[in-house]
């Protein structure tokens, strides 16, 4: 049996009613003069005409636009800490090619300065990855962009992925240690090996269990059998088309849940994507062709993959890009072509669904978390600002008179 830990501390969950706002559920239609009631840190109604409980504050978002909060898919918030050079960078741990056992979780500072940007830009969860120098990178964890004393206290998910990475970052590590792998080849290699070895593991622990015998546990391939298993993602690092063929055919040779992560050549094989239902965090945007594999990186690569029928996510890889930019790359890829509801998808409901998180946050909907933002109009148009966010029905970050103001950690 896999330990996932002990469970989170629970934090502060409010009530809040947003009231008389232009409210964009993503995944029903959008309302003119909507209520959205948070009870307890739950959404317990969204509609025209619903009845808000007495003692419940109100807030009037009259002229405004009332949306979930975001959901950055793909970031590294807390774990490559901004301004304090090596010694905030826990990114990859690059010892060894196979690093399934790291977890992403045990390296996040939530006192990163990207957290307090995450609030600036609307953004209210966030998956932290290790980063993409091993074939193998660790696990992902699902967090809140605050409110917690320790990162524990902002956890949504503990495990949600497994990061791997495709193509030049590998390659170039352990070329450069003279190790293997040091070839698209040995790359795809290590990945294929640790999965059979993973294989062999839950075939020895299972006969183990049967015939009442102990079994030595291994986190790393305790991991890799949560994959075959269904439980985690397999968050696949390519840019590259031949890359992303690798990407599926080990996929179908393993069976996991394959997510694309960047996926700047994907326009290129879109319908294959889209035949086999594999889904797209795409970007970041707003870089510079700093590698070889980022020549053919462009906004409209993204356009094509949803207009193909691919189901996309935007991604600011923070801190390449910062969070807070991530409202304004899907503005970008609207102006090249995508469609707007595309657009918001790709912010809220299709991240959370293609990571298995769409049961807490994503939409407006009964049942959700209570994370609620308040725009000043359209988050789309470059002019608009996250006037206040909630997360969990509790107020965290507002913007009044031209001054941010944060609400503090829950003590």
């Amino acid at each position: 049996m896999t330990s996932t830990g002990p469970a989170p501390a629970r934090r502060p969950r409010g009530s809040v009613a947003v009231v008389g706002g232009h409210v964009v559920p993503v995944d029903g239609e959008p309302l003119e003069r909507g209520t959205v009631l948070v009870v307890d840190g739950v959404i317990a109604a969204v509609g025209t005409d619903v009845a808000v409980p007495d003692g419940v504050p109100v807030v009037d978002a009259a002229g405004r636009w009332v949306l979930p909060g975001f959901v950055e898919a793909h970031a590294h918030l807390g774990v490559a800490e901004e301004g304090v050079g090596w010694a905030g960078d826990d990114t990859n741990e690059m010892t060894g090619p196979n690093m399934a056992a790291v977890r992403a979780l045990d390296a996040i500072d939530i006192e990163d300065e990207g957290f307090r940007d995450a609030l600036v830009g609307g953004v209210t969860s966030a998956v932290v990855k290790p980063g993409s120098g091993n074939p193998i990178g660790g696990q992902s964890v699902a967090i809140k962009t605050w409110g917690g004393r320790t990162v524990d206290e902002q956890i949504i998910r503990a495990a949600v992925s497994v990061k791997s990475a495709l193509g030049e970052n590998p390659k170039r590590v352990y070329s450069e240690k003279k190790q293997m792998p040091s070839t698209r080849l040995g790359v795809a290699k290590v990945i294929r090996e640790a999965f059979v070895a993973a294989q062999d593991y839950a075939a020895a622990r299972a006969h183990a269990v049967a015939e009442r015998k102990p079994h030595q546990r291994d986190l790393g391939m305790e991991a890799l059998v949560r994959v075959l298993d269904g439980e985690l993602v397999w968050d696949q690092h390519t840019h590259r088309h031949d890359d992303i063929a690798t990407a599926l055919r080990l996929a179908e040779e393993f069976g996991y849940r394959l997510v694309i992560n960047h996926g700047t050549e994907g326009a290129k094989i879109a319908d294959v994507l889209a035949e086999k239902d594999v889904p797209v965090i795409f970007g970041p945007m707003l870089t510079s062709r700093s590698k070889v594999e980022l020549r053919e990186r462009a906004i409209a690569n993204l356009v094509r993959l949803a207009e193909a029928g691919v189901r996309v996510a935007i991604t600011t890889d923070h801190p390449v890009v910062p969070i807070h930019y991530l409202v304004h790359q899907a503005s970008l890829a609207v102006k090249d072509g995508l469609d707007r509801d595309v657009a918001i998808s790709a912010l809220t409901l299709n991240p959370a669904a293609m990571l298995g998180l769409d049961d807490r946050v994503g939409a407006l909907r009964e049942g959700l978390d209570g994370d609620v933002v308040v725009w000043s109009g359209d988050p789309l148009d470059v002019y608009s600002r996250a006037e206040r966010v909630f997360i969990e029905g509790t107020e965290v970050y507002s913007y009044q008179d031209g001054v941010r103001e944060r609400g503090e950690r829950f003590a």
